[in-house]
Parts: C-alpha cells; structure tokens; sequence
C-alpha cells in the first residue's frame, strides 16, 4: 500500500534534494501558491500557456523535488454547484500524470481552500483522491505484477493552510486500504471472485487485523438458517465453485461499547437474472453486483486499522451467484424466510432483497440483544436507484433511524468528504406495493417489471425487507424500536466506465466508525 505522510514544511519538501520525486499542485489559484521552489516554473509556463490555470500539466521544473511539476488546478468553487470534489477530481488527474511520469514518491501540495463549508476537509479530500487514483484491478496485478502497476510508494501531503495533520494522514492510509479492499471485491471477474475465493480474500485481507471472520458454507445450514438466499443460490448448487456462503464479520473495538452497528451486505458474485434472465446486454457488468458486500468488508478493514473504539461491528455478507438452470427458482414461488415470512417471488432478478432478508433476520436478533444498535443494509440493489438520483448513493431510513437523523447524518458526512448521498423516504404507498392479495403470503417479493420502469422502484424494496426480515415488527410504534438504515449504492458502487468505485466506504468510516 502507498504510504501518506504529513508534510509540515512545505517549503522545504518542495525543494531539490527533498526525498520527493515530483511535486504536484492542487488549488484554486495554481498562479500563487507561495512556494519557492517552484515561482520561476510557474512564471514561464503560465506565460507560455493561457490555459495554465485552467488544465492539468507536466511542466519541466529546475530546482523543484525531482525537477517535476505538476499543476492540477481544481477550477472554479464558488458557483452553487460545485462542491469539494473539485479537489479529488484535480488531485486524482494529477496524481496519474505524476505516475506517468515516473514518480515514485510525490508531495501532493493543496492551497488553502476558500472559508467555506464545503470545504473544510479539502486537503484530506484530496489526499484520499490521489492515493485512490493509484488503483489498478486484482486481475492486472495478478497477471502483470504489483511493482510496475504501483511504482509510487509514498505520498507527502503539504496543505498549505495547515489543514493536513498526521492523525489525517493516518486515517487517509486506514480508508485507502478499505477502498483497495472494496474495488477488489466489487470490481474483479466473477470467476476470480466466485463466492469460495471471495470469501478467501477476505479472510486474508483482515487476517491479523482483530477482526473475526467465520464463514458458513454447508448447505444444509444455508437452507435452514438462510432459506431466501438458498432459493437464489438454488441452480448454482451444482456447480462446486458457484455454491453460496455467509461471511460473518465481528469486530469488537477497545473502550467501553458505545453503539452497536450491524450490516446487511449483498454479495451477487455474477447475476444472470436467473429464470428471469437478464437480455439485451444488460447482464455484463453483473460482476459488480457484489458492491455491497465489498463496501462492508472495506470499512471493517479501516476500522480495524485505526483501532476505532467504543464501536462494535457486526457484518452478515451473502455471497451468491444467481445463476440459470433447470433448478433456478422461479416467480409464484412461496418460499418462508428465515424471519417467518412467506415471500411470493414477482421476479427472480430481484434476487438482492431475498439475500438481504434473511442477513437481516440474523441481524435482528443479535440486535435485540445488543448496545444502542443500529442496522444497515448495503446493496447494488435496483436499477430504479441509478435512474432516480444518477451516480449517487441513497439512503433510507426507518422510523427509530429516522428519529436520529442517521440518513441525514450520512449526507452530511458524505457531502464533506466528497462521496454525496441522496436521501429518499419510505412511504405507505411502499408498504401498500408489496402487500399480499391473497392469505397464501404475507409479503410480494417485487413485481415483474424491471425496477427502472417501476415507480418507486428504489423505496418499496425497503418495505419488503423490513417484512420478510421481522424487522417491521420493531418499527416506532413499537415496544423494542430497532433503527434500520438501508443504502442503495447501484448508483455508485461503479463509475460510467465500469470501474469500482469503493464508495462509500470513506463516508462510513467517517460518519459511522469514526462519528
């Protein structure tokens, strides 16, 4: 992993014969950063280029660290849409320039940002951009090697307003090894992540960290204690290297126990759809359908790694492939979940909600037990998410979650350091969408629409899964008010190019570990 160090003197790191190769500039004025080192560059390129202030560039730099510059300038701020991304995009840009360049060790200096709320956490924003732009996927690391993939080993990050101290530094690192962990979950070939080699690379990613890993593999404990994700897992069962698993996650921080938080993580190593199978090229990318669980298994790692206490995680992480054969389940089915409901499948490509239900079941119970809980589902869950809000991340709470603010609580955590999250709302006409219409169930899995062209198509779901988990039987009406959180990263979990994201793995640590 790169390792991130504060940079008091900036001046001097900056400088020929500091142990940086390259020294890359993020701010709003590129034109007047104070730094000595690199006046005379800055003077004869923003002369011989107009667009010097506007575009990220290499220029040759004399007297600099390693005789490099690179000016990555963050554009305007102000405006009513811009936001602190501004930094992690200009810093992310620059960081792989600085990489194609052939650095190895760069000081990343970031400008004092404008006295504005948004910004205040600009300088660890960036850092967190830069480091995270140094990603490159498991398969090509695997097949090509670590070292020619990851040359930079260490970043120094100057704020020049003094904003970046060694506790950011630490936790910049701690996040940046749950995002690598979360891309490399989420965004690798569901053969090299089917659920036994998933399972695999978390246990050997969290080996040593404190956190206890356990995994639930036999099927007949899986048909018994998780019987919705069993019916999902159903035509995959003869397939060795296709057969599901539950990965449970514990992590017991030191202190005395504050809280309890609990997560539900979806784990669809490869969705064909099942019975109703995905067509039209709408199952490539199903890869990443596993974001959820990824997401999960990165913020235990960053927790672990900053020793976060008062804090006690627990993680429940269905890892399926809904697969397609003469066994898959199919609509109409009736099928009891591990929380007494009897769900009637609508359509088989809703599979996330059925792994989900049962996670949380589980969930459910340790949480009755548990102090001051709180639980979370994480899931790529619906298409509708990525047609309501575009690439963001939803949330949604219930009534006790609500009542303490915690999808508000995300947002604002979120919006400062640089992963946004929308905020949407469970209403009766969610309740009323999975309703039985006859007494053979209690609670319809979906309709047989796509989720996109459903309205609502991203709230009801929570509706199902607080049913068919028990988890509607601890709402605020009632005698043991248990808050349930769920989060939709359909939207986010991958960017336009289909690459992992590892969000919202940052905004987690910070507004849930960390807050």
């Amino acid at each position: 992993m790169t390792r991130i160090i504060a940079v008091a003197d900036a001046q001097k790191a900056a400088a020929e014969g500091s142990p940086f190769d390259c020294v890359l500039l993020v701010g709003h004025d590129v034109k007047n950063s104070g730094l000595k080192a690199i006046e005379r560059t800055v003077l004869v390129a923003a002369a011989a280029d107009a667009s010097f202030d506007s575009r990220i560039a290499l220029w040759p730099a004399p007297g600099a660290a390693g005789s490099r510059l690179v000016c990555a300038p963050t554009g305007p701020l102000q405006r009513d849409y811009d936001d602190v991304r501004r930094y992690a995009d200009a810093a992310a840009s620059g960081m792989r320039l600085a990489r194609s360049a052939g650095a190895k060790s760069v000081l990343l200096v970031v400008q004092g940002a404008p006295q504005d709320p948004r910004y205040v956490a600009a300088a660890s924003v960036a850092a967190q951009a830069a480091v995270g732009a140094l990603w490159e996927p498991l398969e090509a690391r695997e097949a090509l090697g670590e070292l020619p993939l990851l040359p930079i080993k260490q970043i120094g990050v100057a704020a020049l307003d003094g904003s970046f101290t060694k506790d950011d530094a630490r936790t910049t690192e701690a996040i940046d090894e749950g995002v690598f962990l979360c891309k490399d979950l989420c965004g690798t070939d569901p053969e090299r992540m089917a659920p036994k080699r998933f399972a695999d690379h978390v246990q050997k990613a969290l080996r040593g960290t404190g956190v206890k890993v356990t995994v639930v593999h036999t099927a007949a404990m899986l048909q018994k204690e998780y019987p919705l994700l069993s019916a999902v897992a159903r035509a995959s069962m003869p397939v060795a290297r296709h057969r599901p698993c539950v990965v449970r996650l514990e992590y017991v921080g030191g202190g005395k126990k504050k809280r309890t938080l609990l997560f539900a993580g979806k784990g669809l190593t490869y969705d064909t759809g099942g019975a109703d199978l995905k067509v039209g090229g709408h199952m490539a990318g199903m890869c990443r359908d596993k974001g959820g669980a990824a997401a999960v298994a990165g913020l235990f790692l960053a927790a672990a790694r900053l020793q976060v206490e008062g804090v006690h995680l627990i993680a429940e992480l269905g890892v399926v492939r809904n697969s397609i054969g003469s066994d898959s389940y199919v609509a109409d089915e009736i099928i009891l979940s591990h929380g007494g409901a009897r769900v009637r499948v609508g359509n088989t490509d809703a599979e996330g909600r059925m792994v989900l239900a049962d996670l949380l079941s589980h969930l459910r119970l340790r949480a009755k037990k548990a102090t001051s809980p709180h639980l979370f589902s994480v899931a790529t869950l619906t298409g509708h998410a990525v047609r309501a809000v575009g690439p963001y991340t939803i949330a949604l709470d219930n009534g006790p979650a609500r009542a303490v603010r915690a999808a508000d609580t995300l947002q604002e955590h979120g919006e400062r350091c640089g992963d946004p999250f929308e905020i949407s709302r469970l209403r009766r006409e969610d309740w009323d969408f999975v309703a039985p219409s006859s007494k053979a169930w209690d609670v319809l899995q979906c309709n047989s629409l796509p989720s996109s062209g459903t309205p609502r198509g991203h709230q009801f779901p929570m509706a199902f899964l607080c049913i068919a988990s028990g988890l509607a039987a601890h709402g605020t009406d009632s005698k043991a008010p248990l808050p349930y959180t769920h989060v939709d990263i359909a939207g986010s979990a991958d960017d336009a190019q289909g690459q992992a994201t590892g969000r919202p793995v940052a905004t987690f640590v910070r507004a849930l570990a960390l807050g």
